[in-house]
């Protein structure tokens, strides 16, 4: 079976490597020359939005997904004419815009930060009187890693906020007084089987994810658990899905959700029984779906801007390396490293060791 994937960096990148050995092939269509996903496939090198190319990867693949939200909607409407598109057209829809998101999730009575939607310095003003300060201006769409955010403490933020927007529409969302922030990774399938892998707690810096690590027997689970199958229900989903929450005491306070494969859900690859991206491709093509019992404790360290020597990192026991085959560059995520142990003291160690190595690489 050929799967099509709009997108060719290192997502992409791993769920080609998770269908190896299933026997996959794979095809991607990116704009991007040296894709790090694309000595895995066929690599179709061209805009997004190109119907010779569109309708060559809808010819040569059985199934098409994407690795990231960007992807213009009416390209995934072109593409079902002919070949099934997994998740779908309406999830992407709602993921893409961060309005359109939380008004899906509160239709659901999942809760979220306070937020007001604004065009204009003056809407700015005027939500601050309801939203409150401190808060997160944000672009409505495109924004990620940090980008296209900035932090209101006080009113003399404005001007300079609403100026770094460059007069895109945005929302404003009040701040979330969080104990933690945590991620739940799900997938479904075409014939809505659903599995849940167990709370990942991040760690964020200048909004990129720092270090994610599976929670064993978390109290918050369940009531994870419970949202996330209301937004698949709600979106008839199909693959893997990320949602991210504010933990405040007892209550979770959705964040937002992305209809993918997730970073935060790396930890899964060694972390595992069956991988995140293992999972997602099971899904689309409607296959059981494995187990998500971890193995022992996991975690993920991300590597931004620069990569720790490979001899370092490596010459850490219970270590395993993620290099993504990416050109170096100020704030891009260019390789993960994953710790996995039966031992809680060796688990705190090897954390403490990565950490520290990533900090001296780190150049965001």
């Amino acid at each position: 079976m050929v799967i099509g994937i709009l997108g060719a960096g290192q997502l992409a990148r791993m769920l080609a490597l998770a269908g190896k050995p299933l026997g996959l092939k794979f095809i991607f269509l990116d704009p991007t020359p040296n894709s790090c996903a694309a000595d895995l496939g066929k690599h179709l090198l061209g805009d997004y939005t190109n119907k010779t190319l569109l309708t060559q990867l809808a010819a040569e693949a059985d199934i098409i997904t994407y690795e990231f939200e960007n992807v213009p909607v009416e390209i995934i409407d072109y593409l079902n004419q002919n070949t099934p598109v997994y998740p779908s057209a309406k999830a992407l829809l709602i993921g893409q815009d961060r309005i359109t998101e939380k008004t899906f999730l509160q239709d659901l009575d999942i809760a979220t930060a306070p937020y007001a939607p604004v065009s204009s310095l003056e809407e700015l003003q005027q939500a601050m009187s309801d939203i409150g300060y401190p808060a997160i201006l944000k672009t409505r769409r495109l924004g990620y890693d940090g980008k296209g955010q900035v932090v209101l403490q006080s009113t003399q933020d404005l001007d300079s906020a609403w100026e770094a927007m460059k007069n895109a529409p945005a929302v404003v969302e009040g701040f979330v007084p969080f104990d933690r922030e945590v991620s739940l990774i799900a997938s479904r399938s075409v014939s809505g089987e659903v599995v849940y892998y167990p709370l990942s707690e991040n760690t964020h810096h200048k909004g990129i994810l720092r270090l994610a690590k599976n929670t064993q027997n978390d109290p918050l689970q369940a009531q994870a658990e419970g949202i996330i199958n209301s937004i698949l229900t709600a979106l008839d989903y199909v693959g893997t899905i990320a949602l991210e929450l504010f933990a405040v005491d007892d209550k979770l306070i959705a964040n937002e959700f992305a209809p993918r494969v997730h970073n935060s859900g790396h930890w899964t690859i060694e972390g595992s029984e069956t991988s995140q991206f293992e999972n997602h491709l099971r899904a689309i093509m409607d296959m059981p779906l494995g187990t998500t019992n971890s193995l022992g404790y996991a975690a993920m360290q991300n590597f931004i801007g620069r990569v720790p020597a490979s001899k370092k990192l490596l010459s850490l026991s219970q270590v395993h390396l993620h290099l993504y085959d990416k050109a170096a560059r100020k704030g891009r995520k260019l390789a993960h490293a994953t710790a996995r142990t039966e031992s809680l003291e060796h688990f705190t160690d090897l954390i403490e060791s990565l950490t520290a190595l990533a900090r001296q690489s780190d150049d965001s």
